[in-house]
């Protein structure tokens, strides 16, 4: 998998390249919005770190420059602007996650991750881990011959789980997935949804459960053998 990264400080830009190459990936780094514009264009990228705060050109206009231009490329921006309005306007400009300075090289990893395998079945018509399975046309939830409905929220955060199998998504990943920056999103109610999901694994007798990590998050874990 190939990755770009487009960051001015090149302390941080260097760093985060070690960590992805460390874990496997091909890492190539831009400084400027230029340059990393025309890298993005290219389309041999799986996904790109796209800082906001760069010389040359801004990451917003790089990001919908590229977007306009048909570039589908998975992008993460990452900024050290935490304001809502930055958030909404990054991703209405076409970013698929977002990260703020600091933030835990763990975490940025797992998104990557995340994000990858995300792209990895966006062409499937259904998504399965263990013993249950999940058609994205229904929004609709099955263990052997027992299915259950699922409401948009419900659907969206359980296709994020099952999209990223046994791997443990943060409760700050599984929200800005879900909910919109407007809707004020707080930890409380991602709870209550996961409660609702395990209430419908239960129904349809299904052995794979919804695991807490506590004070992280939660993923998905098939019964043991």
């Amino acid at each position: 998998m190939r990755l770009l990264i487009v960051e001015d400080e090149k302390e941080l830009a260097d760093g985060l390249a070690l960590l992805f190459e460390r874990s496997g990936y091909t890492v190539n780094i831009c400084y400027d919005g230029l340059s990393g514009l025309d890298e993005i264009l290219s389309g041999v990228y799986d996904l790109v770190v796209l800082d906001i705060m760069l010389p040359g050109k801004d990451g917003i206009s790089v990001l919908k420059t590229a977007r306009e231009q048909g570039c589908r490329t998975q992008v993460i921006m990452l900024t050290a602007k935490s304001e809502t309005m930055d958030k909404v306007q990054g991703l209405d400009c076409g970013a698929d996650d977002y990260i703020t300075k600091p933030f835990d090289a763990a975490e940025l990893l797992a998104r990557v991750r995340a994000r990858i395998r995300g792209g990895d079945y966006s062409e499937s018509e259904e998504l399965s881990f263990g013993d249950i399975s999940l058609s994205r046309a229904r929004q609709e939830m099955s263990c052997r011959d027992r299915k259950v409905k699922l409401g948009h929220k419900e659907y969206e955060l359980m296709e994020y789980l099952l999209v990223n199998g046994g791997h443990i998504l943060t409760k700050d990943m599984l929200i800005s997935r879900v909910w919109d920056p407007e809707e004020e999103p707080e930890y409380n109610h991602l709870e209550v949804y996961i409660s609702f999901l395990r209430k419908k694994l239960r129904f349809i007798q299904a052995g794979v459960s919804i695991v807490t990590t506590k004070n992280v998050g939660y993923s998905l874990e098939e019964p043991a053998r």
